[in-house]
């Protein structure tokens, strides 16, 4: 079975500055763009409280579920089929 890949640039959910009065969108937004069991990468300058609600909300709903960085590179937050 082949699996999606979809990276969500979390940068792109917000002008200037993420506001935690705007989390339910941006949790719905990160929702509606992962689908149902995919790989997902997370990407994007963001604050690291809206990184880990938006991993939080994926926790389910994705299959496998991605960090990027330019400095790290692609550091992996879970995988539910680790074969």
């Amino acid at each position: 079975m082949k699996f999606k890949k979809t990276a969500i640039n979390l940068e792109t959910f917000y002008n200037n500055t993420a506001k935690l009065s705007d989390l339910p969108d941006y949790i719905n937004r990160a929702l509606e763009q992962a689908g149902e069991g995919n790989d997902i990468i997370l990407t994007g300058k963001a604050p690291v409280w809206l990184y880990l609600k938006i991993a939080h909300a994926l926790h389910g709903k994705a299959r496998k579920l991605i960090y990027r960085s330019p400095v790290t590179g692609d550091v992996v937050i879970f995988n539910h089929n680790p074969m």
